[in-house]
């Protein structure tokens, strides 16, 4: 028999894969006893590492729901554009739900979601991980103690990295807003509601600006290739596919984004992926259209401002953070704390301690894994107060970001 909760998956992509581990990593606290995916190799790969059977495992999650509540909870982790549709299915049959972010694309869609989940009396978690971490519980911690006074401005950057904006947004899945959503919401939802829980008050009004500048078509350098395989300038190349995916496969770094690219970690399968598959275009000869850079300035009720950069042109970081506040100036880069006293004049340095990288591969820098806790506890105790990212609050977070790329595309300030 299953210990603990029981837990469906549906989407077993790199995102419900990992948060289904957690599963494995306690088995006294929850056991995955089903999935439905659509793509074979992924599907059957979820289902060896959790020992299922032949009748739990589905290649569309329609079937799962057909047959009832089979489950305590559900890991909806489908493409961005597919979630509401399982939302309003498996919460009517009264499942808990874990969903990753962004929770829907629209506000209607994020509106409906909410309703349907509290019509049916179940919790919902929204992937919102940033908000799970030791390091952000360690920061909110500081402002909460009043050590800074009243917060009065923030500074926040998101350091994409230039070759994750490459992989995932210029020739990824995330690269057009038609088929996606826009780069903000994709990428940064996490951020804009970082600051909404951080601060402890939704902001009020927003502005944006933002374009896509560098990897365009006239950004192209001379001799370039469609494909990075049969590019001469490629070696000169920083973006270079060939490059990036192949020195991941022979260092033998199999997770994500290599993962994304091939089923099978070999020299042939990834030649094969770069020379027919997305991920082995030219960066300056993709359909790309998100944006590339963008800075969103908001007020809060308190008169409290703030700015979040998101920028592709940085190496792969952590996100930093400078907090001003009316008695001290806190900075925090995803690993330590610097608290300065205006009084005493002094600095301390707290030194949070790092629980994996801050991208996907690493759990989020522990905050895959405080989700998952919070959400099972959540269910287990049938408390919703554990789960940190809730309906209401992951409403108000996507609110703001839909209202600050309306502000971005309509040249305006925007209220909230």
């Amino acid at each position: 028999m299953p210990s603990g909760i029981t837990l469906a998956v549906v989407g077993a992509g790199d995102r419900g894969t990992g948060h289904a581990r957690w599963a494995l990593a306690h088995p006294d606290r929850a056991t995955v006893v089903a999935v439905a995916e659509p793509r074979k190799v992924r599907r059957d790969r979820l289902a060896t590492a959790h020992g299922l059977d032949a009748g739990s495992v589905v290649d569309d999650w329609r079937e799962l729901a057909a047959r009832g509540r089979i489950a305590d909870a559900v890991l909806i982790c489908t493409l961005d554009r597919e979630h509401l549709e399982p939302v309003l299915a498996f919460a009517a049959l009264g499942y808990h739900i874990m969903l990753e972010k962004p929770m829907a694309l629209t506000e209607e869609e994020c509106r409906r979601i909410v309703a349907a989940v509290e019509e049916a009396g179940v919790i919902l978690s929204v992937g919102h991980v940033l908000r799970y971490t030791p390091y952000t519980q360690a920061l909110k911690r500081v402002l909460d103690s009043g050590r800074i006074g009243d917060v009065v401005s923030v500074q926040h950057l998101e350091p994409v990295g230039f070759w994750h904006q490459a992989h995932s947004f210029v020739r990824g899945n995330w690269r057009r807003e038609d088929e996606a959503t826009s780069m903000l919401m994709a990428k940064s939802c996490h951020d804009l509601d970082w600051l909404q829980y951080v601060l402890g008050r939704p902001p009020v009004r927003v502005s944006s600006f933002g374009r896509l500048s560098h990897f365009r078509p006239e950004n192209r350098p001379a001799g370039a290739a469609d494909r990075c395989l049969d590019c001469t300038v490629e070696t000169a190349c920083p973006y270079s596919a060939k490059r990036d995916y192949g020195d991941r496969l022979a260092e033998g770094r199999h997770g994500w984004p290599l993962s994304v690219l091939v089923d099978e970690f070999t020299p042939r399968a990834l030649e094969t992926a770069l020379r027919e598959g997305p991920y082995g275009r030219c960066v300056y000869a993709c359909d790309n259209d998100v944006v590339d850079h963008q800075v969103v300035a908001m007020e809060f009720d308190s008169g409290a401002t703030a700015t979040f950069t998101m920028t592709a042109f940085t190496e792969q970081a952590d996100r930093q953070t400078r907090i001003f506040g009316t008695r001290g100036e806190l900075r925090g880069d995803g690993m330590e704390l610097r608290v300065y006293d205006f009084l005493t004049r002094t600095e301390e340095v707290l030194g949070i301690g790092a629980e994996g990288a801050m991208d996907a591969a690493g759990g989020h820098g522990g905050g895959d894994a405080g989700l998952m806790d919070a959400f099972v506890g959540a269910v287990a105790t049938g408390d919703p107060g554990l789960v940190k990212s809730g309906p209401h609050e992951s409403l108000i977070s996507h609110l703001t970001v839909l209202a600050a790329e309306r502000a971005r595309r309509d040249n305006t300030v925007v209220i909230i």
